[in-house]
């Protein structure tokens, strides 16, 4: 076995894990690839200690990311192994470090759900009438639990009950001007490499509130054709048994999982995270399951054709190693 990964095969996996969601698509992470580990780092240049101080949603993302590697790995033949933030302590920034290896056995599902990374996005836009199918419900809350989370679909009442919180959250963002500058640094306009831009926000909802978040705070944005959005949604929250920085890291894991899983049976997702960002808030939201833990998405899945894009900034800009070939993104 060579003491590095081949240099075409570090690109094809930093490719996949960069494809990840983050919150409004900043991309808060980098890595370093050292022989056959790639550590995933935190990138500080890239908080939102508005909208998450703590650093949880990042840390989300870096999971996300991990995982995307990690179903990258499997395709190329490899195995992972793998551990989230191994050192809270000494590297907080270090959330995980992937071990790549050749492999005799594969793991067919990951390797799956490789070939869905290109097709995952946020889709804000309204969706059809058909609800979630019972068979898709179970698959999503399986892909949670593989990664250590528990994903909760949400009856009629506790909808409402979210939809409230979100209210709420909106009254109280009416004051907090941090927030909203902090939006429209990374919301709105052209943004080819990060952020959300204009042409991914989706219409506005007529009906108020609604189990979509509307991310405009530009003027031009506030203007957007406005559509109905569905009256009865699908709505689930993704929770851990308990809340430490590698919790979070796993949650991200099994969120893309269930991304991931969505893709391929033809749904789509978006979220509905405002109560999630305010710590009051948050318990309320958990309580909603009925079980205990620590919630940290509100995750509406929909039937929608649409299929917007966010950019990514190129892979030699996010990673430290020499062997990454440069191509056009």
């Amino acid at each position: 076995m060579s003491d590095q990964l081949p240099g075409k095969d570090i690109n094809v996996l930093l490719a996949a894990a960069v494809a990840a969601p983050s919150m409004h698509n900043t991309q808060p992470w980098r890595f370093d690839v050292q022989g056959h580990v790639i550590d995933v780092y935190l990138d500080g240049s890239r908080t939102l200690p508005a909208e998450d101080p703590t650093g949880r949603a990042m840390r989300i993302a870096a999971g996300a990311a991990t995982f995307n590697l990690r179903c990258a790995a499997e395709s190329l033949g490899y195995g992972t192994w793998f551990g989230l933030a191994p050192y809270p302590s000494d590297e907080p920034d270090l959330l995980a470090r992937i071990v790549i290896e050749p492999s005799a056995t594969q793991n067919d599902e990951l390797r799956d759900l490789a070939y869905q990374i290109p097709y995952r996005h946020t889709e804000r836009q309204p969706s059809d009438t058909n609800p979630i199918a019972e068979n898709v419900r179970v698959e999503l809350m399986q892909a949670a639990h593989a990664e250590g989370a528990e994903l909760t679909w949400l009856g009629d009442d506790e909808i409402r009950s979210v939809l409230d919180l979100v209210l709420d959250t909106d009254l109280r963002e009416i004051h907090e001007w941090q927030r909203r500058a902090e939006r429209s640094h990374w919301v709105g306009g052209h943004r080819p490499l990060d952020g959300v831009p204009s042409s991914a926000l989706g219409p506005r909802s007529i009906n108020y509130p609604a189990a979509v978040r509307d991310l405009g705070t530009r003027p031009n944005d506030r203007l957007r054709a406005e559509r109905t959005f569905e009256q009865h949604p699908d709505l689930a929250i993704l929770s851990t048994d308990f809340d430490e920085p590698s919790d979070q890291v796993s949650a991200g894991a099994a969120l893309e999982r269930v991304l991931l899983t969505a893709t391929r049976a033809g749904v789509s997702a978006s979220f509905l995270n405002q109560p999630l960002e305010y710590d009051d808030l948050r318990p309320k939201v958990q309580r909603l399951t009925g079980r205990p833990g620590h919630a940290h998405m509100i995750i509406r899945f929909a039937h929608s054709p649409h299929h917007t894009e966010t950019g990514r900034r190129p892979i030699t800009s996010l990673c430290r190693t020499d062997l990454v070939p440069k191509v056009a993104r």
